[in-house]
């Protein structure tokens, strides 16, 4: 642990300009302006548990029309799952998948993995829309479902699922990533079930993301499909990456039950492709909680990465900010969170911690539970973000 800050002194002199002391705030030189400083530490990987691999699954991949199925796959390993096979309806991606992964069989068709009788589970980010039958189908054939977010995209799929896991006993999961899959958002997760700033009355999720990307497994790095224009397939901005957030509101205020008191979409630049949505945003009001989000596909390349993604998490007793892919003010990397609370201000770097998610599940596919993920409030999320898709006003901005 090491105190954040500058000797002022030490620092004019070496630059031999007393003058910029009245050019420069305060805060220039590492001191808050109210007389303290920031504490700042580094977050050991025990502190999120032992992430050790106690089970293992046979696992294969039905569907990866979208990059996020590397971070799924690679979450599953690292759980302890063995990979089996693999089939993909687009052959290039398929190729490069199984690049990536040679230990994977090809298989030539989606029934041969449905058919196998050996996998256990099925991990798919098929296009959005063909999520949730996927998922119906694979539940059906005695096995337990991952699909990226978002894993349905209509009220009509949701009764369906919920009814097939009624029936089947199966498990239903969507990857909400930016929860699951961040370790500062780990951190945050603990820090709030240890009560470090009291109840949690409010999420601030802003959301920003990036069409094209100069690479990595976000999505863009590959370019755009045709698919990802159009609303009817990957659900509308809402739905699609509002789902993420929703996942976090409804997580950390507790919440059980929830509703959208508003909601709206926007084109706003993206006018070649007139039915896809460039903003959205949606106010929530849950049984323990409130919750806003903001979305949009207008990050600048200049960042350096895909979306500067930031939760504010505010409780009764303090509040947390979370900056998770890049934080501009000066820390390198992602995984940034900042807790202030009655005795201080602290910044943790979250780098350091295992995530648990790949050992949660895998060990309940194993052991039949919902460690992972609650089987309810992962369901919740996919409604909540549908019905503020479906009942969003079509906004415009003038110029």
């Amino acid at each position: 642990m090491q105190i954040h800050g500058v000797d002022r002194r030490s620092f004019l002199k070496t630059i031999g300009s007393a003058s910029l002391s009245t050019a420069l705030p305060i805060e220039a030189f590492g001191v808050s302006p109210y007389g303290s400083s920031i504490v700042e530490e580094i977050a050991r990987p025990g502190q999120v548990g032992d992430a050790k691999p106690a089970y293992s699954v046979r696992f294969a991949v039905a569907g990866m029309s979208h990059d996020h199925i590397y971070g799924m796959v690679n979450a599953m390993i690292r759980g302890g799952g063995v990979l089996v096979s693999a089939y993909a309806a687009e052959p290039e991606r398929g190729a490069a998948f199984l690049k990536q992964y040679p230990q994977a069989k090809a298989a030539k068709s989606e029934e041969e993995i449905l058919n196998d009788s050996s996998i256990q589970l099925v991990l798919s980010s098929a296009i959005p829309n063909q999520r949730a039958p996927l998922g119906i189908r694979v539940m059906r054939h005695g096995k337990d479902y991952l699909s990226d977010k978002p894993a349905v995209t209509t009220l009509e799929q949701l009764a369906e699922v919920r009814k097939t896991i009624a029936e089947t006993k199966k498990i239903f999961a969507i990857m909400y990533s930016e929860r699951l899959e961040v370790k500062a958002a780990v951190k945050a997760g603990e820090l709030v079930q240890a009560g470090a700033i009291g109840k949690v009355i409010q999420t601030i999720n802003i959301a920003p993301h990036q069409v094209f990307q100069t690479g990595g497994t976000a999505g863009g790095g590959s370019g755009r499909p045709q698919w990802f224009w159009e609303p009817e397939k990957y659900g509308g901005i809402l739905t699609d990456i509002g789902s993420h957030q929703v996942d976090q509101f409804l997580f950390y205020t507790g919440s059980t039950t929830a509703e959208v008191v508003a909601s709206q979409v926007a084109n706003l630049r993206h006018k070649d492709h007139p039915k896809f949505q460039d903003f959205g945003d949606m106010m929530l009001r849950g049984n323990a909680g409130f919750g806003y989000v903001r979305l949009d596909w207008f990050t600048p390349h200049g960042l350096g990465t895909w979306g500067d993604g930031r939760l504010f998490i505010l409780g009764t007793d303090g509040y947390m900010e979370l900056r998770k892919y890049a934080d501009i003010t000066g820390h390198k990397g992602g995984n940034h969170l900042f807790v202030v609370d009655a005795k201080e201000a602290r910044y943790i770097d979250c780098n350091n911690l295992t995530l648990p998610f790949g050992p949660q599940f895998v060990s309940d596919v194993v052991n039949r539970t919902h460690i992972a993920q609650d089987q309810a409030q992962c369901l919740l999320a996919a409604e909540l973000v549908i019905r503020a898709q479906q009942g969003a006003t079509h906004a415009s901005i003038q110029g």
